[in-house]
C-alpha cells in the first residue's frame, strides 16, 4: 500500500465523481494500483480555474477496468471516506513544497512531476497536508519535524534502530489515527453553512441565536446510512422543521431546485406559505457547490412521497 495524489480539475474531460470514482487512462494503471486500500489527497491544478493546492482526502477501495470505455480504468472511492479539507492547502510552503518530491535540488519546481495526474506521496508529506487541511486537529498528531529525519539512526530506550520500516509504519498509524478522529459532522456542517450563508435554502430565513450560532442545520440529501458522502454537493442548509420534512419525504427538489411538496402533506397551503415565494430553493453562489442531480434524484426516488 502507498499514499497518492490524484489531480482533479473542475472541467475534467474524464468521467470523474471525486466522492465516488476517479477515471484515468491505462498509462497510470501500475502507479494507481499501489494506492488500493490506502489514502489519497486530491490536488487542484491551475487549469479550470484551480488554485494550485489540495482540497480533500479519500480512500481507494479498488481499481477496476472501465467497462464502458476501452483503455480506461476507475479508482473506486471507499464509502464515507471522501472528506473536503476545512482549509484549502497550497502546494507551496515557506521552505519549499508540501510534496517534497516536487522540489529540485536547487529549490525550483519539478515541472515534469507536477504534471502527473496520479503520483505517489510520502506518509510524512501526506501527514503535513492533512494537518493543514484540518487545523483544529493538530493536537492529535505530532508535527513530522519533531523527528530528525536527517539522522541515519535513532536511539530509543538505549537501542539503536535503523529507520527502515519503523518510522514509516509509525507515521502511517498516526495519520490513520488522526483521520479516524476527525469529526466529520462538524466539517460537513461548516462547509454547508458557509456555502448557503447560514440561510435555509427552502424558507430563505437566516436565523442566528444570541450566541452567534446559526439555527440552520446541515442536511444530507442522500443519508449517511445509505453511503451518502459528507460533501456540500450532497448537502443543503435547512431549518429544523424543514429538515424534518425533507428527511421524511414531505418535500424534495427537482434537479433545477424547484421545491416539490408531497401530496401526502395534510395541509399543503401551510407548506406553500413557508417556502420561498419563487418556489425554488436557494443555491450556493458557487455553482460547483450546488446540490448534485445524482443525489437529488436519489432523494426523489427513495425518500420523496410524491
Amino acid at each position: 500500500m502507498a499514499k497518492g495524489v490524484f489531480v482533479h480539475r473542475a472541467d475534467s474531460i474524464y468521467d470523474d465523481f471525486p466522492e465516488e470514482k476517479y477515471q484515468f487512462p491505462k498509462r497510470y494503471l501500475n502507479r494507481a494500483n499501489k494506492f488500493e486500500n490506502d489514502w489519497i489527497v486530491y490536488y487542484e491544478p491551475r487549469g479550470g480555474g484551480g488554485r494550485l493546492g489540495y482540497t480533500a482526502i479519500a480512500k481507494i477501495d479498488r481499481i477496476e477496468p472501465d467497462n464502458l470505455n476501452d483503455g480506461m480504468y476507475i479508482a473506486r472511492i471507499a464509502p464515507r471516506t471522501f472528506l473536503s479539507f476545512e482549509e484549502f492547502v497550497s502546494f507551496r510552503k515557506e521552505n519549499g513544497f508540501m510534496e517534497s518530491d516536487l522540489g529540485k535540488k536547487d529549490g525550483s519546481l519539478n515541472g515534469g512531476l507536477i504534471q502527473w495526474a496520479i503520483r505517489p506521496i510520502s506518509d510524512a508529506d501526506f501527514n503535513q497536508i492533512v494537518l493543514q487541511g484540518f487545523p483544529e486537529e493538530t493536537d492529535l498528531l505530532p508535527r513530522v519535524d519533531e523527528i530528525d529525519r536527517n539522522k541515519n539512526s535513532l536511539e530509543w530506550g538505549g537501542l539503536l534502530e535503523k529507520k527502515s520500516g519503523f518510522f514509516h509504519e509509525t507515521e502511517r498509524f498516526r495519520v490513520e489515527q488522526t483521520i479516524s478522529r476527525i469529526p466529520r459532522d462538524r466539517v460537513f456542517r461548516k462547509h454547508v453553512l458557509k456555502a448557503y450563508d447560514s440561510r435555509c435554502a427552502i424558507t430563505g430565513l437566516q436565523l442566528i441565536n444570541g450566541g452567534g450560532r446559526a439555527e440552520v442545520e446541515a442536511a444530507h440529501i442522500k443519508p449517511v446510512a445509505q453511503h451518502g458522502p459528507d460533501t456540500v454537493r450532497n448537502g443543503i442548509a435547512l431549518s429544523g422543521t424543514v429538515h424534518w420534512m425533507f428527511d421524511r419525504g414531505l418535500i424534495s427538489l427537482s434537479d433545477e431546485l424547484d421545491i416539490l411538496i408531497s401530496r401526502q402533506v395534510n395541509d399543503p397551503t401551510q407548506i406553500e406559505r413557508l417556502v420561498n415565494s419563487s418556489g425554488k430553493a436557494l443555491a450556493p453562489e458557487n455553482p460547483a457547490l450546488r446540490p448534485h442531480p445524482k443525489f437529488l434524484g436519489w432523494h426523489r426516488e427513495n425518500c420523496f412521497k410524491a
